[in-house]
C-alpha cells in the first residue's frame, strides 16, 4: 500500500515526464535534482548522467555565466525566451529557448528551474537550407517512355512551362514526380532562378513553419534574421513534396502565401512580397485526402490549377524495357561493366511483374542484379535479388523438391522436419544453378557465392550427377 507521499511522488514523476517541454531543476549548489524525459531527449543525455551531478561538470558553455541556470542561481535573474547554445558531455551542440527562474525562500536562493524548448533541429535545418539551390539535373529529355500514358502527361507538363500557375503532381511512390517537377522548372522562364525542394513529411510540425517562412530578430532572444524557403526560392520554383502531410494550420498559411504572393516571417510585423511558383506533390488521390481531412479543400483548388497524374509503371508496360536498358547503361558506366541485355526469362518476368515500387523499384532491381554479375553479358534469373527469384519460381511453377513447396498448405498431421526442408532446398537450388550454367562448376560457384571446393563438396554430399564437368 502506497503512502500519500509515495503516491504524490509517483504522480509528480509521471507529470514531469509527460509534459512536452524540457525541465531541469538544480539546487543551490548547482546539483541537478530534477531532469525529465523531454530534457533528456533534447540534450541527448541519459538521466543518470545528469542527476546528482553539478551542472558545470556535465555541460560546457562558452562562458559559465552564459548558462541561464547559473545566472538564476548566482544573481537571482529570471530569463524568458532566451536562446542558449551549449554542449553536452559528448560534445554535441544543443540549442534551446529557455524560461529560467530562481527558487526563492525568505529572500534566499534555494535553487533554479529551467523550462526549455528544443530549436537545435530548426537551427541546423535553416543553416543547411541557407542559400541552398537544388542541383536540377532533369529535363524533359530525361523522360524515358513511349507509352500513350506517359506521352500524354509529358505533353501536359510541357504546356505548363509557359505559365507560373501552381501545379499539383499526383502519383504513386517511385513514379518520378520530382523528375517532372524539375523538368517543368528547367523548361520554364524560371530556369535561371533557384529550385528549392522540401519533403513536408520529413519535418516535425514545430519546425517546418520557421523553415518555410523564416524568422526575424526579436522573435525570441538570440534569434536572427533568416529567410525561409519561400524567400530563398524567390524568382524560381518551390517544390513541396507530400503536401498532404502538412498540419491544417500551416496549410492555411500556405494558401495565404500562394493567393497573396506574400509571406510573413515568424515574429515579423509586416509582409514580404515573393515571386515563387509552387509545385506540390502527393502520393494519394487528392479527393481521398480532402475527404479524410489530410488536405484542405481550398488549398487543393488553389494548387490544382494544373494537375498532373503520373501513371504507375504497371499501366505503361511498353516503357519497362526501355527503362531497364537505360538503367543497365547507367550502372555499366558506374560499375565498369559491359552488360548488354537480358535472357528471355528475365524479360518475361520484367514484363509480367506488377512493380508496386514503380520506376524506382525497377532501377533498384537492375542495380542489385548487376552487383551479382561478373563477366556475363546478359542478365539471367539467377542474377536477380532473391525476393524476385522466388516470385519467378512461383509464376513459372518451377518443380520444387519434395516437401519444399512454399505455396502449398502444410499437412495437418506430419510436416517435413526443418532439417530435411533445408537440405532439400539446398540440393534443389544447387541443381538448378548447375543446370543454368551447363554443369560448369566454377561458374555455378560464382553465382552461388561460394568457393569451387565448397560446391564440389556439396555435389558429392548430395550425389548430384553431372553430365560433364568443366574445369
Amino acid at each position: 500500500m502506497l503512502t500519500n507521499n509515495q503516491l504524490l511522488q509517483l504522480i509528480f514523476q509521471r507529470i514531469i515526464d509527460e509534459i512536452d517541454v524540457g525541465l531541469h531543476v538544480v539546487d543551490e549548489n548547482g546539483t541537478s535534482a530534477v531532469y525529465n524525459k523531454k530534457m533528456s531527449q533534447i540534450e541527448g543525455m541519459d538521466v543518470q548522467d545528469v542527476l546528482g551531478k553539478n551542472l558545470l561538470d556535465v555541460f560546457t558553455f562558452a562562458n559559465q555565466h552564459d548558462s541561464t541556470l547559473v545566472q538564476a542561481l548566482q544573481y537571482g535573474k529570471t530569463n524568458k525566451n532566451v536562446k542558449q547554445t551549449y554542449f553536452n558531455n559528448k560534445g554535441q551542440e544543443i540549442t534551446t529557448v529557455n524560461h529560467t527562474f530562481p527558487i526563492m525562500e525568505h529572500g534566499n536562493i534555494k535553487g533554479a528551474v529551467e523550462i526549455a524548448k528544443d530549436v537545435t533541429k530548426l537551427e541546423r535545418l535553416i543553416r543547411e537550407n541557407m542559400n541552398k539551390t537544388e542541383n536540377t539535373k532533369y529535363t524533359f529529355d530525361s523522360l524515358i517512355g513511349a507509352s500513350p500514358a506517359i506521352k500524354e502527361v509529358s505533353e501536359h507538363a510541357k504546356r505548363a512551362t509557359r505559365t507560373s500557375s501552381s501545379i499539383l503532381i499526383v502519383g504513386d511512390t517511385g513514379t518520378g514526380k520530382e523528375l517532372f517537377a524539375q523538368s517543368i522548372h528547367n523548361g520554364s522562364q524560371r530556369s535561371t532562378g533557384p529550385f528549392i525542394s522540401q519533403n513536408c513529411a520529413a519535418l516535425p510540425e514545430s519546425l517546418i513553419e520557421g523553415l518555410l517562412f523564416g524568422t526575424v530578430k526579436g522573435a525570441f532572444t538570440g534569434a536572427v534574421d533568416r529567410p525561409g524557403l519561400f524567400e530563398q526560392a524567390d524568382g524560381g520554383t518551390l517544390l513541396l513534396d507530400e503536401i498532404n502531410s502538412l498540419d491544417f494550420s500551416l496549410q492555411a498559411k500556405l494558401l495565404r502565401a500562394i493567393q497573396e504572393k506574400t509571406i510573413r516571417r515568424i515574429g515579423a510585423s509586416k509582409d514580404t512580397p515573393i515571386d515563387v511558383r509552387i509545385i506540390a506533390t502527393m502520393n494519394e488521390d487528392p479527393v481521398d485526402a480532402v475527404s479524410a481531412q489530410r488536405l484542405r479543400k481550398d488549398l487543393y483548388y488553389r494548387l490544382s490549377v494544373v494537375t498532373l497524374f503520373i501513371p504507375p509503371l504497371k499501366e505503361r508496360k511498353e516503357d519497362i524495357m526501355p527503362l531497364a536498358k537505360h538503367f543497365i547503361d547507367k550502372y555499366n558506366a558506374m560499375f565498369q561493366m559491359e552488360v548488354n541485355g537480358f535472357e528471355d526469362e528475365v524479360r518475361r518476368f520484367l514484363l509480367s511483374y506488377d512493380w508496386p515500387g514503380n520506376v524506382r523499384e525497377l532501377e533498384h532491381l537492375i542495380e542489385g542484379a548487376m552487383n551479382l554479375m561478373s563477366y556475363e553479358e546478359k542478365m539471367d534469373l539467377m542474377h536477380l535479388p532473391l525476393q524476385y527469384r522466388a516470385k519467378t519460381a512461383a509464376k513459372e511453377q518451377l518443380p520444387a523438391p519434395p516437401g519444399y513447396d512454399l505455396f502449398a498448405p502444410l499437412p495437418s498431421a506430419s510436416a517435413t522436419p526443418l532439417k530435411e526442408q533445408i537440405e532439400n532446398a539446398e540440393k534443389y537450388y544447387i541443381q538448378k544453378t548447375l543446370k543454368k550454367c551447363n554443369d560448369n562448376v566454377s561458374q555455378a560457384a560464382r553465382l552461388l557465392g561460394i568457393s569451387r571446393q565448397s560446391l564440389q563438396y556439396r555435389i558429392k554430399k548430395w550425389n548430384i550427377r553431372l553430365d560433364h564437368e568443366h574445369e
